[in-house]
């Protein structure tokens, strides 16, 4: 929105006026003119931004914060090319004293300071005119962070009112929810329990807990009822003496006339006086303010006569902590299965066939049930508009392809994106820009988490907060947007940490009718035309390459390279050439080998992804990227950075990586890439991987990178283990170590190390350990530790089952003895053990009470173990159970019927054989597979 663009600039406008004061010489004064002139226009956009929103017929709130969009981004344009100008200042100024008079340099100097003067002094004219029609149009200043709420201000207008309504014959899916809530709310303890519906806009929750409240066992059990609707605009007052109401009339009684002028305190107390002898229901649908809860808990009396309250929300943040009590619950409603879903809208779709889907529109049906993602309002509403349609293959054929433009402007599907608008409307001015960033990318596009996070960092939206990395607030973005529905995790790790998300595909819908709020645009096959005009953020994607060497717009800030088959160089020359103003070049997977040295023009660029690319070499003049934070080579050809890196004191994340196919991936899988002496002066470096050990001064040159967070590094010799124990014990901030050996026998002499570093979480060691270090057992911080080709042969697990937060656990060919035993209350936190390649192990002993939390166990080419591990029958939270390449007659022990071991697993959900077929690919069988027993027999 024009709020998020307004802000990037004041953001930006400060440290200028701030530490640039001298560059700023003649025009110090309209620069702070300007910040005044926008942040008194940021007071009015909220305002504008809600009448917008509201769809008024004078569009005259849409033009006005399209001119304010437009003009932040021109303030936003001016600055960078300011700034520019003078970075190129020494250089030129050193050839024009050589060559030329000086005073030939100055009048030079002069007219671009006049030229810049001149725009400058032209955009406060242009703010200041804005903000005046701002007033005369009537935009009140609105508090910054306040509630959208007037979006919604006929409350029968309000397209989610129709969820208390819907007949229990149109209700699909919902049972086995509903049948659990039931149970929930008449039998249990007789505590007062909360229970909190989460999921996204338009899944239902509503709907569901509708059903449940007029249900005729839950009716009966309780001596009064109150559903109160809270959504973005509540006066707690209102909400009390609603409550007081709904609970007098459950029981047919009239509520005191007085209740009408009584403030909050008393109607606290007379709801309090009145339910301490009833067992009383409330429901909460729609709750948003994170404070609602500690506000009207206390009008809500502990009485133990079983009590319940349900709280529907889309922010899991909303919801009252299960941390906090025992008496809260949570559950997260999950999408509708897709047979259900189907059901759904063929029963909308077909309603004349009775709800049955003709043969020939059978795909069609299909592909529409699964674009709604499993989101009961999409299905209903986007059924409701194929109902109308002629029951025509061509007609249907005509809708589907449109459907993306139906959302605008058909009445019927509005009421999709209304709804899943108010999550976006809520959100606070910071949060909005990272949300609509996500249209960058594909529909349906899995995003890594930290690209994700590293992008919004470049692009300005990441405020900084003390005593906090710019990652840490980023991924604390992250975590708010999943909390409020609104993003989606697709992978997490055994140690609970984000790996990946989406968004869902109407929350895309939603997105891309805002895309003109970021100024970005899609370049597709189909709309390649498109990239002639200004936008400053470019998503090349569906195999653009016809015309993508034409593009010269100066004003583009960001490309992402995105599933396209060719890029010609000469597109990466006019990129590199061309757009100064450039901060960000994402051509992770592209399929490009070279780049151009003319990328040391982009002065501004802050983030330079050639992941998983066929480049080999960087030029050299990459050191004259003074603003880069990020270089990501990780998995390019890449093999060794230039001494020139040694100038780009701004980097903070530097990932270079190269996968060796031939090598099963581990952390031994990786191929180190050889860094210049110089490394130290890259003090804002937080992260750096994978890098070659080349000799101990490299080693020793690392300990000034204070601010490292993670470090990997491979091919370390016998006699570089001092040095780097001295350095590691002086990084304080790391959080991350991986260390690779020259190989599997070389020896890693770690042991010098007294005190590791104190934040540790995640240990990789891969080479050989003549003795298991000391320094270990003092890692209570860590949550991750992987151990391969360690060799030891005592008993690793004696220390590392008493680490107190230890979640995840591998040892490949990390112990050499026969027998291994995790005494019980060991291992209080491990979700994930993996033990592999251990050739020595006959047994593996499990006391009861250890590993209370374990969810997923795998054993692999151990061909000495001879039967399952005793007293594996005490993992009660176990479901996942995997062999790795076991022999036979041990997986035959295991099979239903016949096998005498079987009894010992069967209570475990998921019971997997894993075969090698080819490299590192494995072919998995599960327990009692007729395919796994034909191959044991062959």
């Amino acid at each position: 929105m024009a709020e998020t663009a307004v802000s990037l600039v004041i953001q930006n406008l400060i440290p200028l006026l701030v530490q640039k004061a001298k560059l700023l010489k003649g025009v110090h004064e309209e620069v702070t003119s300007i910040r005044r002139e926008m942040e008194m226009i940021q007071s009015f956009l909220k305002d504008a931004d809600i009448r917008a929103e509201k769809d008024d017929k004078s569009n005259v709130a849409k033009t006005w914060v399209k001119q304010v969009r437009e003009e932040a981004y021109h303030m936003e344009d001016v600055i960078d090319k300011y700034l520019l100008h003078f970075a190129k200042q020494p250089h030129r100024r050193r050839q024009c004293l050589y060559f030329f008079p000086k005073i030939f340099h100055i009048t030079i100097n002069l007219k671009a300071r006049q030229v810049i003067a001149s725009e400058i002094q032209g955009i406060n004219k242009t703010l200041e005119d804005i903000r005046r029609s701002g007033e005369r149009y009537g935009f009140n200043a609105i508090e910054q962070g306040s509630s959208s709420s007037d979006l919604v201000s006929d409350t029968w207008n309000d397209p989610r009112m129709a969820s208390l309504f819907i007949e229990e014959a149109e209700v699909v899916g919902i049972e086995s929810h509903k049948d659990k809530l039931i149970n929930w709310m008449i039998e249990g303890p007789s505590n007062r329990m909360v229970f909190s519906v989460v999921g996204i806009g338009g899944l239902g929750k509503t709907t569901l807990v509708k059903k449940v409240y007029d249900n005729n066992k839950v009716v009966p059990h309780f001596d009064c009822r109150a559903w109160i609707t809270v959504s973005q605009s509540y006066k707690m007052d209102e909400i009390l003496r609603d409550m007081i109401k709904q609970f007098y009339k459950a029981r047919k009684e009239f509520a005191p006339r007085e209740i009408d002028i009584m403030k909050v305190p008393s109607l606290i107390e007379e709801l309090r006086t009145y339910l301490y002898e009833q067992r009383y229901l409330v429901i909460f649908d729609d709750i948003w303010d994170t404070g609602f809860w500690d506000h009207i808990k206390c009008a809500l009396p502990k009485n133990d006569k079983g009590n319940r309250i349900i709280i529907t929300t889309r922010n899991a943040d909303v919801a009252p902590s299960t941390n906090e009590s025992l008496d809260y619950d949570v559950y997260k409603l999950p999408s509708l299965p897709f047979e259900n879903a189907l059901e759904l809208f063929c029963k909308k779709a077909f309603q004349r066939e009775g709800g049955h889907c003709p043969a020939n529109f059978a795909e069609f049906s299909h592909d529409i049930v699964e674009r709604c993602g499993g989101l009961p309002l999409a299905i209903v509403a986007i059924g409701g508009l194929f109902s109308t349609k002629a029951k025509v293959v061509s007609e249907w054929r005509k809708v589907l392809d449109s459907l993306s433009s139906e959302f605008e402007t058909n009445s019927r599907l509005r009421s999709i994106t209304r709804i899943l608008s108010f999550s976006y409307h809520d959100l606070p001015y910071n949060l909005k820009a990272c949300f609509l960033y996500f249209g960058i990318f594909p529909e349906d596009y899995v995003i890594n988490c930290a690209r994700l996070t590293r992008l919004w960092i470049a692009e300005g939206f990441v405020k900084e907060k003390k005593g906090l990395t710019s990652e840490d607030v980023a991924q604390d973005y992250l975590n708010q947007l999943i909390h409020r529905s609104l993003v989606q995790v697709d992978k997490e790790d055994f140690i609970g940490r984000i790996r990946c998300c989406r968004v869902h595909d109407m929350m895309y819908e939603v997105i891309l009718s805002r895309s003109e709020e970021l100024s970005f645009d899609l370049v597709t096959m189909s709309n390649y035309s498109n990239l002639e005009r200004i936008a400053r953020r470019l998503s090349i994607q569906n195999n653009v390459n016809t015309r993508l060497h034409s593009s010269t717009n100066s004003q583009t800030r960001s490309i992402l390279i995105l599933g396209v088959d060719e890029v010609p160089n000469s597109f990466l020359f006019t990129c590199s050439a061309n757009f100064k103003l450039m901060k960000i070049m994402d051509c992770e997977g592209a399929p490009i080998d070279y780049i151009p040295k003319e990328v040391g023009n982009l002065l501004h660029l802050k983030y330079l992804s050639l992941r998983d690319t066929k480049v080999k070499m960087l030029p050299k003049s990459i050191g004259k990227l003074h603003y880069l934070e990020t270089l990501d080579l990780k998995r390019s050809l890449v093999s060794e950075l230039p001494a020139e890196i040694s100038r780009l004191h701004k980097l903070r994340y530097v990932a270079a990586s190269i996968v060796d196919n031939n090598v099963e991936f581990n952390i031994d899988s990786r191929q180190a890439i050889k860094i210049p002496s110089g490394i130290g002066c890259l003090k804002s470096l937080q992260k750096l991987f994978t890098i070659e050990a080349n000799n101990n001064a490299l080693i020793t040159e690392l300990g000034s990178l204070g601010q490292l967070r993670k470090l990997e590094i491979a091919k370390l010799k016998r006699e570089n283990g001092t040095a780097l124990c001295t350095v590691l014990e002086t990084m304080s901030h790391l959080q991350t170590l991986r260390i690779m050996a020259t190989s599997e026998e070389e020896v890693l002499e770690l042991q010098s190390m007294s005190s590791p570093p104190p934040l540790l979480q995640n240990l990789g060691l891969a080479g050989r350990l003549e003795k298991f270090p000391e320094w270990i057992r003092k890692l209570n911080s860590i949550v991750r530790i992987v151990l391969n080709w360690s060799k030891l042969m005592e008993n690793p697990l004696m220390v590392l089952q008493a680490l107190p937060n230890l979640m995840q656990l591998q040892l490949l060919d990390g112990y050499g003895g026969e027998q291994l035993h995790i005494e019980g209350g060991g291992f209080q936190k491990l979700k994930y053990l993996g033990l592999q390649r251990l050739g020595g192990l006959n047994r593996l002993i499990i006391d009861e009470g250890a590993l209370p939390l374990l969810k997923k166990l795998q054993i692999g080419e151990c061909p000495q173990l001879k039967e399952v591990p005793s007293g594996i029958h005490h993992l009660k939270c176990l479901k996942n159970l995997q062999f790795n390449e076991m022999p036979t007659e041990f997986v035959l022990s295991l099979q239903p019927d016949e096998g005498p071991d079987f009894g010992k697993v069967k209570h475990i959900p998921c019971v997997n054989f894993l075969y090698r077929i080819n490299g590192t690919h494995y072919k998995s069988y599960r327990l009692g597979n007729s395919k796994l027993l034909e191959r044991l027999q062959s």
